[in-house]
Parts: structure tokens; C-alpha cells; sequence
């Protein structure tokens, strides 16, 4: 019976690590000595060899050669030289999670669970998520029907490490004899090994990537040509050819005084909480200091090239065309040295009702999305007419700043749209701000007239919850996003989508348009972020480096750039062109709800659950010395100006067409509302 089981294990150990002529020879004299009628080969060992084997047979197949093996692993990686520390503690967390997997899917339950709790400690500051829902895996059928766990037997994980870690790890591996751990790694892991010294820790977030399938296949999509270029003949390319935007500091500073009072007025409109004569001052003086220190600056910046758009584009009116060209015209140049003013907007007694905001791109309207399925506007030139503070009031609250209720008779603050019988988790306005969307738990998404206070279209198309939806910079055309793993693009006078963008692994949480309309950006739950061509539907690039969901996203004026904040408060800059990171953004503690460039594109503005709004220097992280890009050792964007709020997390940042920062947040606890100023 030894002889049998013996037998059956070399061969299978034999198999199993590819030893083709080795397998064949043992199989000739297995067949030799049949035929001889002589005795097996395998009854040649000595008994006490046979035991041995047989023993190390059974260690093979149990489940205790996973928790050695690994408890041998992860001590000696916390045992390494400083140096190359934090470089081989990369491999300790998807070792971890296949060692799990691999109990559960031979059915060793109990083990596994034993085996998880003892080392998840080691990896809940960093993947808190995923650990929660791995621990819904209780049967190998869970490992098939759980998508997550599905995709990552199906992924590799890439680890950037340098060649001397490399080494120590392969020269452990063989010195231990962990076939186990060797397979593993073997098997789930491609490192990407870089000569040199080892990179820095704040590296880590770049240097540990999850993709489905292999490397090969996202770098493949990754060297699609795209066109990253503003349109031809856009309203920028004209004010340029007119010269309306000359840098000469004779014209900047005669603009300043000839604009002055309507840009007062125009201020007024734009955030009508901005009431006082005294913030007027110094927003002038702001402005005027602004025009003549930074628009000198804007030389520096390179001309974006020009493309022709894919989809048919809408026909601005020319009054409307008009408006737009005086708002650049008088545009603050922003940069390090002339940080914006910031709008604020407050929501209080909203009773943990409120899912979303959204401002219009003047600022004059701000929108609300509520679990109870309505949505509501507010007009902030009627607000800004009876109180200074921009208090935007939820229903069954009143306060004494509330004075708009009184004086329209009796009439609510706000206009109050319903239609939705669900939850509404995204709006938007459209640039014109006569139109806003709303998107729902329902599974439908709702355009609005804020010209008539009614519901026009209701479109039908996604199966499950719709999580945002988003007008195209040049309106009629918006983006969709879903729990149903799917992006769409719609028409405003068509109730079926255009397009389907379909490709990532979990819910597709937030979309975002490209500044040519060529393209649109998805980010989602698999902790990638893609980028489709409008007009094939296909995906053109994507990006991986985020170590957890995506929540929002932003795309620089020129379209160059693409910023995306995640779950953990990380912030990413990419560049559209390489797919590639360009530099990560550390600061928020808490999700990055909201991302904002400013006009011009040297700034970027976040806002975090933390309840700040962060102001990120763009300009200065993009265009690093050769000597820093050839080392490897590029910069992060430098956090300018940390905003913080008492206790209002930001729901969403718009940047005026005058460079005037608008947020917008709902108060969490009972304090003094306030705004922001630089």
C-alpha cells in the first residue's frame, strides 16, 4: 500500500514541477519492470526513506505548509536590513491573500479562517476593504461567485523591487525550501526589477499595482494614440487670435481699472453670499494684485495642441458666446504666488439626508440631491439679497439667518424638484445652468428645466443604481456611471444612450469629461480609472496605481492631465498621453469627494471628507528638472493651502469661468457656519 501512494506522489510531484524527462524515465521502468514481472522500483528505497516521503507527501497537501511557510516568510522579511525593508514587505500582502484563497479553495475552511486572523493585523491600515470582503469567503463556491476574489485568483500583482531585494528574496526562498511560498509568488506576482538603490517609501503607492490578466494587456491599450488638444475654434482659441488675453502689463493693468465695477457686479451675481462692501474690497484689491503679479506667469505655459471634435457640437447663442468671452477676458491668472478666493456654501438641518451638490458654473445656483428622492435648487442672487452668509437650509429647519422665507410671503428658499423614487446620488448643471440632471437609486436618470421648475425627460437604459451622471463641457451631450459595472453616453433629445462603455470589474462610482469631449474618464471600485473614445466606445487607456475606490475625478483646462482622488484620501496626477503617473498627492486624511483645476490649469483643488479644502500647485510638478525625471526621485505637487472647515466635509468644488473657487459642504454637527478666505 506504501508502494502505491509512493508511487502516485513522486509522480505527481513530478509533474508538478515540469519535470517532463524525469516523469517519462520513472514511467519506462514502471513499465519494464511490469513486463519483467520483477519487483517495483520504488520497493527498492530503504522503509525508512519511503516514511519520510510519505510524510513530506502529507505536508505538501495539508495546510500547515501554508502557515509555516508563510509565518517563515514574514518573519524574516521583518527581520531585513532597513534598507531593503520596506521593498520586500510588498510581497507579504498578495502571499497572504492567495495562501487564503488556496486553504479555502481545497476546502481546508477552518484553517483558513485560523490562518487569516492571525495575520491580518499586518495589512489592515493599508487594505482594510479588501480584508472585509475576503472575509465573506466561507467555501470554495465563494471563490467563483465573489467577483473580488475572483478577479485577484485571475490578476497578478505587480511589485516594483530593486535587483539586490529581488535577490535576497529568491536567495531565502531556495535557503528555506518553500516550495509553497515560491509557487505562490511564482504564480501571482511579476516583479518589475530596477537596477540601483531601492526606491524610496513614500514610493508605495506606485510600486504594488493590481491588474486583471497580465501587464501585457493594459500596456497594449496604454499605447493607443489619443488626442489630448483643446478644439478647434473654441472660445479660448478665438479670445488668443483677438488678443484679448495679451500679457502685456500696460493692457493687464488698464483691464483691471476699465473692469473694476462690473467686476463687482459680476462677483455679486457669481456668489451672491458675498453681500458685504468689505469682502467686495478685498476681492478687488486681490483681483488687481492678482492681474498685474500672475498674468506674466501664463508666458511660461505651452500653447495645447488642436483637434476636431468627434461628436456634433451644439450652437452657442451669441449672447450667451458674448458672456463667455467677457468672463475670460477678465479671468484671474492664478498661480503659487495668487491663491483664489473661496465661496463657501453651507448646508445645515439636512439631517444626514443629503447625498450630493452641485454648482453651477457662475455659481449663481447650488443643487442638492436627497435620500428622500427630491432634489432642490437654491437661487444664491435671492439669498445673497437678504443675508450675508450663504446658508443653505434644509426642510423642518429654521434659523434666523433664514430671512428669504419671510419676505417671499411664506415660500420655501429653494425650488424643489420630484420625480425620483429613489435616492438621488448625482447632479449637474449644464453650462448654461438652464438645465440640471439628476441621477438615482431608481436607475434613471432625470433632466430638469430651472427656467420652468419641471421634469422634461426621465432616460431609461441602466439596470441598478446610477451613481453619477455629468454634462459634457459644451452641454447636450452627459455621461452616466453604475452599479452596473457600465458607463453610458446620452443625448439630451434622445431617451436611449449613445454609447456603452463596458470593461471595469466592479461599480463603474464616477465619471468625468474630457475638455475636447472626445473622450470621458470612469473611475471605479476595481481601484483603476479609464478612458474612453466617445466615438468608438472603446478603452484608450488605463490607469492603475490607486489602492482603493475611485471617487472622483478632474481634467485639467488643456486636457493634458487627469487628476482622480480615492477612498483612502490619496490623489493622483496622470498624464493622459503615457498612462502614467505623473506624481500622488498626500495630505487628506479622509475620501477626496471632489477635485477642481482652476482656469488656466495651474491649480488643483480638492475637497475631503476631512472637511478641508486643499489647493495643489500644478504648475510646478509637471515640469521637473531632466536630472530629477532620469533619477526616478520626482517631486510631489506642493500642497499650497490647506483650507480646513469646523466641521462640514466637502461635497464639491467648481472653479468660475473667473477663477472664483466655489465649495460646497453639509454641516455634520451644530456649530457656527462660516466661509472660507485666502
Amino acid at each position: 500500500m506504501d508502494e502505491e501512494k509512493l508511487q502516485k506522489f513522486v509522480e505527481a510531484y513530478l509533474k508538478k514541477k515540469g519535470l517532463k524527462l524525469t516523469e517519462h524515465a520513472l514511467q519506462e521502468e514502471l513499465q519494464q519492470s511490469t513486463t519483467n514481472s520483477s519487483s517495483s522500483p520504488v520497493s527498492q528505497f530503504d522503509p525508512d526513506v519511503v516514511r519520510q516521503i510519505l510524510a513530506f507527501s502529507e505536508f505538501e497537501d495539508g495546510p500547515a505548509r501554508y502557515q509555516d511557510g508563510y509565518a517563515k516568510l514574514r518573519s524574516w522579511t521583518y527581520t531585513s536590513l532597513d534598507l531593503y525593508r520596506h521593498e520586500l514587505l510588498r510581497v507579504l500582502y498578495p502571499v497572504f491573500i492567495h495562501c487564503f484563497m488556496d486553504l479555502v479553495a481545497k476546502g481546508h475552511i477552518q484553517e483558513a479562517r485560523t490562518f487569516f486572523n492571525s495575520f491580518r493585523e499586518d495589512h489592515e491600515m493599508m487594505h482594510l476593504r479588501d480584508l472585509q470582503k475576503l472575509e465573506g469567503v466561507l467555501s470554495p463556491s465563494h471563490l467563483e461567485e465573489m467577483e473580488f476574489a475572483h478577479s485577484l485568483r485571475q490578476s497578478k500583482v505587480n511589485i516594483k523591487i530593486c535587483q539586490y531585494s529581488y535577490e535576497l528574496l529568491l536567495q531565502f526562498l531556495h535557503k528555506s525550501q518553500s516550495t509553497t511560498m515560491l509557487g505562490i509568488i511564482n504564480e501571482h506576482i511579476n516583479f518589475q526589477v530596477s537596477p540601483g538603490q531601492p526606491s524610496s517609501i513614500t514610493d508605495d503607492a506606485e510600486a504594488v499595482t493590481l491588474t486583471g490578466g497580465s501587464q501585457e494587456s493594459a500596456n497594449q491599450i496604454n499605447q493607443k494614440e489619443i488626442h489630448w488638444g483643446l478644439l478647434e475654434d473654441s472660445l479660448e482659441e478665438r479670445l488668443e487670435k483677438a488678443g484679448g488675453m495679451a500679457l502685456d502689463s500696460e493692457k493687464a493693468e488698464g483691464e483691471t481699472k476699465e473692469g473694476e465695477g462690473d467686476e463687482n457686479k459680476k462677483k455679486s451675481i457669481e456668489g451672491g453670499k458675498q453681500g458685504a462692501s468689505i469682502k467686495k474690497q478685498k476681492k478687488d484689491k486681490a483681483v488687481s494684485a492678482t492681474v498685474k503679479s500672475a498674468r506674466p506667469e501664463a508666458t511660461t505655459v505651452p500653447t495645447a495642441p488642436r483637434v476636431k471634435p468627434e461628436l456634433t457640437l451644439p450652437v452657442i447663442p451669441t449672447e450667451v458666446e458674448q458672456s463667455i468671452l467677457e468672463d475670460l477676458r477678465n479671468r484671474v491668472q492664478l498661480s503659487s504666488a495668487a491663491l483664489p478666493s473661496v465661496s463657501f456654501y453651507t448646508f445645515i438641518n439636512t439631517h444626514n439626508g443629503l447625498n450630493c451638490s452641485s454648482i453651477s458654473h457662475d455659481g449663481s445656483l447650488v443643487a442638492g440631491g436627497f435620500s428622500d428622492s427630491s432634489l432642490k435648487v437654491w437661487d444664491m442672487a435671492k439669498i445673497g439679497q437678504q443675508s450675508v452668509g450663504s446658508i443653505l437650509q434644509g426642510e423642518n429647519g429654521t434659523t434666523s439667518s433664514e430671512l428669504v422665507a419671510g419676505s417671499n410671503g411664506g415660500k420655501r428658499p429653494y425650488t424643489l424638484f420630484q420625480g425620483h423614487s429613489g435616492p438621488v446620488y448625482s447632479a449637474t448643471f449644464n453650462p448654461l445652468g438652464d438645465f440640471i440632471l439628476s441621477s438615482s437609486a431608481d436607475s434613471t436618470i432625470r433632466l430638469w428645466s430651472t427656467n420652468l421648475n419641471a421634469n422634461l425627460v426621465c432616460y431609461k437604459g441602466h439596470n441598478y443604481p446610477v451613481w453619477d451622471v455629468q454634462f459634457s463641457p459644451v452641454g447636450h451631450y452627459f455621461a452616466s456611471a453604475s452599479h452596473d459595472r457600465t458607463a453610458r453616453i446620452w443625448t439630451m433629445d434622445r431617451i436611449q444612450p449613445l454609447r456603452i462603455m463596458a470593461g471595469h470589474l466592479s461599480d463603474v462610482d464616477c465619471v468625468q469629461w474630457h475638455s475636447n469631449c472626445n473622450y470621458i474618464a470612469t473611475g471605479s471600485s476595481d481601484k483603476t480609472v479609464r478612458l474612453w473614445d466617445v466615438q468608438s466606445g472603446e478603452c484608450v487607456r488605463i490607469f492603475i496605481g490607486h489602492r482603493s475606490m475611485i471617487l472622483s475625478l478632474a481634467m485639467s483646462p488643456d486636457g493634458r492631465y487627469m487628476a482622480s482622488g480615492d477612498e483612502d484620501g490619496s490623489i493622483m496626477m496622470w498624464d493622459l498621453s503615457s498612462g502614467r503617473c505623473v506624481t500622488p498627492l498626500m495630505g487628506h486624511t479622509s475620501c477626496v469627494w471632489t477635485l477642481a483645476f482652476s482656469g488656466e490649469g495651474s491649480l488643483l483643488a480638492s475637497g475631503s471628507a476631512d472637511c478641508t479644502v486643499k489647493l495643489w500647485d500644478v504648475t510646478a510638478s509637471t515640469k521637473l528638472p531632466k536630472a530629477e525625471e532620469k533619477s526616478g526621485s520626482a517631486s510631489r505637487l506642493r500642497s499650497l493651502k490647506t483650507l480646513p472647515t469646523k466641521c462640514t466635509p466637502v461635497y464639491s468644488l467648481r472653479f468660475s469661468r473667473r477663477n472664483l473657487l466655489f465649495a460646497a459642504g453639509v454641516l455634520s454637527k451644530t456649530v457656527e457656519v462660516h466661509s472660507l478666505q485666502t
